[in-house]
């Protein structure tokens, strides 16, 4: 954890590496990062990779800053996770009932989640979906798909353990994948793909962009402003993407989503597994997180 001040903006990469807690790090000048964690118009970007090592790479992240003051958390980070979000998101042209991206997208999210686990889907016999996964003396376990996941993350098996990442797909309705309960084809790929596929609502959805956008509050004001400083047409102006939002606007998310954690939650619908809900996701995840992966991975 590294303090800094509003005077030291911008935070590039190459800054925030010439600090002496950071000397040990040893990155490459040629593996050092452009990027900036914050700029000096105090602009946020997320999850900020400032250079790589070899086995790892190397993120910087925003903790606090108020009134001038602040800290960020630089973290070493295996480039093997223990679990993968992807979100699925396809446009609607003008005349067109759904986005002609979708098959495109739910073949993608398919390839990604079936090929970086080692846990592998098989068909049964009898239709039911199986799991098999291989350790490193060729011997093979196999049984239902998510009994095997269950016992694989309840496990302090290293061998199972080191190959294995949870995956979880996000998608949303909009026109595109219909809904969570009328899954059309591409709908369906997604579902058998991933170990979880959670489904954004459209009254979730529309309940955040009424709050966030329509009729905020004034605590919430710098997020519809920053949205509204994005996406004018002119270049370099945005302020709230996937990879960047301005300061205050992510302030006001972090505090909108701490403050209605129960009812976002509401907003999503488990697609896969069946009749599972987000506490046993969480679960797993807290399970996943707390595994002594130094050693799993040597």
């Amino acid at each position: 954890m590294i303090p800094f001040t509003q005077d030291s903006l911008p935070l590039t990469a190459r800054k925030i590496l010439k600090n002496n807690l950071l000397s040990h790090l040893c990155i490459a000048k040629e593996a050092i990062k452009s990027n900036s964690l914050v700029t000096k118009a105090s602009i946020l970007r997320n999850s900020c990779t400032i250079g790589e090592l070899p086995d790892q790479f190397v993120n910087a992240y925003l903790d606090e800053f108020t009134n001038g003051h602040g800290k960020y958390a630089v973290v070493s980070l295996r480039r093997r996770p223990f679990a993968i979000f992807e979100c699925k998101r396809v446009g609607v042209e003008e005349g067109m009932k759904k986005g002609p991206q979708t098959i495109e997208k739910a073949k993608q999210g398919a390839y990604v989640a079936r090929t970086v686990s080692s846990l592998q889907r098989m068909r049964f016999s009898d239709g039911q979906m199986g799991g098999l996964i291989q350790k490193k003396d060729g011997t093979i376990r196999f049984g239902d798909y998510y009994d095997l996941m269950a016992q694989i993350i309840a496990s302090q098996d290293q061998e199972l353990l080191s190959r294995f990442i949870l995956t979880v797909g996000v998608v949303s309705n909009h026109g595109n994948w219909f809904t969570s309960e009328n899954h059309n084809k591409e709908l369906k790929v997604l579902a058998q793909s991933y170990d979880w596929l959670l489904f954004l609502t459209d009254a979730g959805l529309s309940q955040f962009i009424d709050e966030l956008l329509f009729n905020p509050t004034r605590a919430l004001s710098p997020a519809k402003d920053a949205f509204l400083l994005s996406y004018t047409g002119k270049k370099g102006v945005n302020q709230f993407t996937k990879v960047k939002i301005a300061l205050s606007a992510d302030v006001a998310l972090q505090s909108y989503f701490q403050s209605n954690l129960k009812a976002i939650e509401g907003w999503f619908n488990v697609i896969a597994p069946a009749k599972k809900c987000l506490s046993v996701l969480k679960n797993e995840l807290e399970t996943l997180k707390n595994k002594k992966w130094e050693e799993i991975h040597g």
